[in-house]
C-alpha cells in the first residue's frame, strides 16, 4: 500500500488553506472523480480504493458526485439535503472515503446542487413545493414565483420542471449557509463546486463561499458559445462568451472561479484541423484562461458534455491532444474520471507524465505563456521560460540545443529546457539505468564464458550437433534480457 505521506500535494502540509491562498498559489489540479454512469457502481468503495493513485499522481481536489439524497440516481434533483445516503453508496462508505482523501492530502469537493430541490408534498397551485417532513422543510416561499412557487422571480436562469430556490429570502440563505458549514465541518468536505451557477445571481456564491469558506470553490457557468456563421461553425471570436462567464466570477467577488466552457468550445474545433482557433486577436489564449486565468478551470470533458450523455463531446481521437494543452498552460486544470481511469494505462500514464511536468517546472494558473504558431495543423506555445510545447501534425520544434524532449504521444510534444530539475532527474535516471545495465550484463558475460567453456571441456558430453551449447547461449540471452528489463 503506498504511503500517504509521500503525496505531492505538499502544499496541503500543515494547516489547512484558505480559499485566497490557493487561488493565489495557482497550483491546483482537479479530478472529475465520477461519470453519469457512476451510480450504478459501489462508487465510494471504488473511489476508496483508487485514493492511493489519485494522491500520487499529484492532483489536490477529488471533485465527488452530489452525495445527498436525491430522486434521480444521479443525484442532480436533490430533496433531504441532510441525509448522505445515496445512489452512489451509504454514509458510512462516504466517510471512510473522506477520511482516506484526508489522510493522503486531497482535498474533497463537495457539489453543491442548490438552484433547485424536489418538494415532498403539493402546496401552491398543485405543485409539489413544499418540503415537509424533512430538514429544511421551507414551504412555497422558498421556492421562486416563475417555478410554481410564492416567492420572488428568480435571478438567473430557470431550471425547467422542478421547484427553483429562491436565494433572495433571508431564511433560505440562513439556513443553505448552515448546510453548507456542515459539509465542510460535520461531513467532512473542503472545496464546493456550484452546480447550474447560471440559476441565481452570483452575489448569493459571493455570500455562501464568505460565510462556508471553503479551501477552494468553482463554479459551473455553462453559457452557449456563438455558432452564428453561415454554415452555422463556431466564430472565431468568442470574446462575448468568455466576458459573460468573466463577469460572473466578478460579481462573486472573485472568491470563487469558473469552468472555462470558452476553452472548450475553441479547443475541441481547433484540434480537427483548425488550430488557427487558439490564438485571440492580441494573440493570447482565446478562452477565460487568457483573460483571467487564476480563476479559469480548464477541462476536456464532463460528465455532462462527455460520458453516456455526450451534449458536446471532444472528439475522442484528439483527448491527448486537450490535456497536453490545458496541462501545460496557466489557468486550473481538470481531469475527467473516463479517461484517467477507463481508457487505459497508456492514456493515464500520458496524463500522469504531463501533471508530473506541470507540478516540477511550477506551471501554475498566472504562468506566462507566449503563443509561437496557430496554423491549422500546428499549434505550439512557450510557457515560462522552461516549457515549449505542441499539438497537431504539423512538424515543430524549438529552436536551440538546450531543448529536451520530455514526453510526446499521438499529435503532441512538450520539451523542457535543459538545466531543468526535470531534465536533470531523467537524464540523470537513464545514467544510472545504464551503467547497471552496463555493469549486470558485464558479469553476466562472464558467466556465460564460464558456462561455455564447461561446454567444451574435455569431462562434457556433447550430444546431437551441441545442444547444450544452444541452451546455454538461448538461457543466458533469456537472462540477459530480462535483467535490462527489470533494471529500476
Amino acid at each position: 500500500m503506498d504511503n500517504p505521506n509521500n503525496s505531492s500535494d505538499e502544499s496541503n502540509s500543515g494547516a489547512e488553506p484558505c480559499n485566497g491562498e490557493v487561488i493565489r498559489s495557482g497550483r491546483e489540479i482537479l479530478l472529475q472523480a465520477f461519470n453519469w454512469e457512476s451510480h450504478k457502481n459501489d462508487w465510494w468503495k471504488n473511489l476508496e480504493d483508487k485514493v492511493p493513485d489519485i494522491a500520487k499522481s499529484g492532483f489536490t481536489s477529488a471533485w465527488l458526485p452530489p452525495v445527498t439524497h436525491s430522486v434521480s440516481p444521479e443525484g442532480y434533483l436533490p430533496q433531504n439535503l441532510y441525509s448522505l445516503h445515496s445512489s452512489y453508496g451509504p454514509e458510512l462508505l462516504l466517510k471512510a472515503l473522506l477520511e482516506k482523501l484526508k489522510l493522503y492530502k486531497v482535498r474533497a469537493m463537495a457539489d453543491i446542487v442548490i438552484n433547485h430541490r424536489v418538494g415532498t408534498t403539493q402546496g401552491h397551485g398543485g405543485t409539489y413545493n413544499r418540503y415537509d417532513g424533512i430538514p429544511l422543510s421551507w414551504d412555497e416561499h422558498a421556492v421562486t414565483s416563475c417555478s410554481g412557487g410564492s416567492g420572488s422571480r428568480a435571478t438567473g436562469d430557470n431550471f425547467h420542471g422542478v421547484p427553483n430556490i429562491d436565494h433572495s429570502q433571508s431564511f433560505v440563505q440562513k439556513d443553505i449557509i448552515e448546510w453548507l458549514n456542515w459539509l465542510r465541518k460535520s461531513v467532512g468536505f473542503q472545496d464546493f463546486r456550484f452546480d447550474f451557477a447560471k440559476g441565481y445571481a452570483a452575489k448569493y456564491v459571493k455570500k455562501y463561499v464568505e460565510e462556508a469558506k471553503p479551501v477552494f470553490a468553482v463554479g459551473e457557468y455553462w453559457d452557449s458559445c456563438s455558432y452564428n456563421t453561415p454554415d452555422g461553425r463556431l466564430e472565431y471570436n468568442q470574446d462575448s462568451h468568455r466576458q459573460r462567464i468573466i463577469n460572473w466570477i466578478d460579481n462573486a467577488g472573485g472568491l470563487c472561479a469558473a469552468f472555462d466552457f470558452t476553452t472548450k468550445g475553441i479547443l475541441q474545433e481547433s484540434v480537427r484541423g483548425e488550430l488557427w482557433r487558439l490564438g485571440d486577436s492580441k494573440g493570447k489564449p482565446p478562452g477565460v484562461m487568457g483573460w483571467w486565468p487564476s480563476r479559469a478551470v480548464t477541462f476536456i470533458e464532463n460528465h455532462d458534455t462527455g460520458s453516456t450523455q455526450s451534449h458536446w463531446p471532444f472528439p475522442a481521437g484528439h483527448i491527448m491532444e486537450g490535456y497536453a494543452y490545458i496541462l501545460t498552460h496557466p489557468g486550473i486544470p481538470t481531469v475527467f474520471y473516463d479517461h484517467f481511469y477507463d481508457w487505459g494505462d497508456t492514456t493515464h500514464d500520458q496524463i500522469v507524465k504531463l501533471m508530473d511536468i506541470r507540478k516540477r517546472q511550477d506551471i501554475h494558473s498566472r504562468s506566462s505563456i507566449k503563443i509561437l504558431e496557430a496554423q491549422p495543423n500546428l499549434y505550439s506555445a512557450k510557457i515560462g521560460d522552461k516549457v515549449c510545447m505542441k499539438i497537431g501534425d504539423g512538424s515543430w520544434s524549438p529552436a536551440g540545443q538546450e531543448w529536451t524532449l520530455a514526453t510526446s504521444g499521438h499529435r503532441y510534444a512538450v520539451w523542457l529546457k535543459e538545466g531543468t530539475d526535470y531534465v536533470r532527474r531523467t537524464a540523470g535516471a537513464a545514467a544510472i539505468t545504464g551503467m547497471l545495465i552496463e555493469r549486470k550484463v558485464q558479469i553476466l558475460s562472464n558467466e556465460v564464458n564460464k558456462k561455455r567453456m564447461a561446454c567444451h571441456s574435455p569431462m562434457h558430453k556433447v550430444y546431437k550437433g551441441d545442444q547444450s551449447k544452444d541452451k546455454v547461449d538461448t538461457d543466458d540471452r533469456r537472462m540477459i534480457q530480462s535483467t535490462i528489463n527489470h533494471v529500476p
